[in-house]
């Protein structure tokens, strides 16, 4: 799983709709590449295996069939560990980029995670030295800020088709994020839906995305342990017209966390998703919210 990334088509895909719909939403899929570049493997004190550790593994086909109905599918083949597509470009970890100054305090940085990672899961430094500046910066030219120029022209296509738009941004969560998670009608929950707390969405979408989830059976919580990240923060802007919305599953639904391969469960989790895609696809607002607007 060795890549070259020299163009904007090596670092992402976008899985245009098919058919003859045409919906206001986009799904993204920021944290499941897996083409590992060469230069990245040179530089890491870790093998190809332990550096999938921080991947969103196999999310992109959890959510292929967005295309049938109407939905662009954009989604890195880059991965988290090589460019972090869920931070921003000023977020650079004065403890890995030669020439960076500590800019106040960032949990995010501090922890490692910023949008060129130190870490990958619980904590695992990647290298044994640090990068200049100017590798950081050739890694957000190639392959942040495509990934992100086209997925503004994705909303902006879909608000200037419908009058808004609505981003669907997909992930999934270590099964051990949700041990201390309070329980959703007795079971512990597999999908927490984000929107910074009523923040970047209106509020019938949440509830319109939630619905969907719960009529095909999944466990729904919102905003913890998961809010929502730098897409949510960034494109939903709902006094604008587009709105966005942060979708994390459970990994031991459908992955086998140890191999990071699909797991037993992967079938029966796509097949179950695909009546919640066709739904997402279909979130138009209420004349409710149509008469507020």
């Amino acid at each position: 799983m060795t890549a070259q990334i020299h163009s904007i088509s090596d670092s992402f895909r976008v899985e245009s709709p098919r058919g003859g719909t045409d919906a206001a939403v986009v799904f993204s899929s920021p944290h499941s590449g897996r083409l590992y570049p060469e230069d990245l493997l040179r530089a890491s004190r870790l093998g190809a295996h332990d550096l999938r550790r921080s991947e969103d593994a196999h999310v992109e086909q959890l959510f292929h069939t967005a295309p049938d109905h109407g939905a662009p599918l954009i989604h890195a083949l880059v991965p988290r560990a090589y460019v972090d597509l869920n931070r921003g470009p000023e977020e650079l970890d004065p403890a890995l980029i030669q020439g960076v100054r500590p800019a106040g305090l960032n949990p995010r940085l501090a922890a490692g995670l910023g949008v060129i990672p130190r870490v990958v899961a619980e904590g695992v430094a990647i290298y044994t030295g640090k990068l200049t500046q100017a590798e950081a910066q050739d890694r957000l030219r190639r392959c942040w800020r495509p990934y992100h120029a086209a997925l503004q022209d994705l909303c902006e296509s879909a608000r200037a088709r419908h009058g808004h738009a609505i981003l669907v941004d997909c992930h999934s969560m270590p099964s051990d994020a949700l041990r201390a998670s309070p329980r959703v009608k007795g079971r512990r929950p597999e999908v927490i839906l984000g929107d910074r707390f009523g923040v970047s969405c209106a509020p019938w979408v949440t509830e319109q995305v939630e619905a969907a989830f719960r009529e095909a059976g999944f466990a729904v919580a919102r905003n913890s342990p998961f809010a929502g990240g730098y897409i949510t923060q960034r494109y939903g802007r709902p006094g604008r017209g587009v709105h966005a919305v942060q979708i994390e599953i459970d990994r031991g639904l459908y992955l086998d966390e140890a191999r990071v391969a699909p797991g037993p469960g992967f079938e029966a989790v796509r097949t179950a998703l695909r009546p919640v895609i066709a739904a997402l696809g279909a979130l138009e607002p209420p004349a409710s919210a149509l008469a507020a607007e």
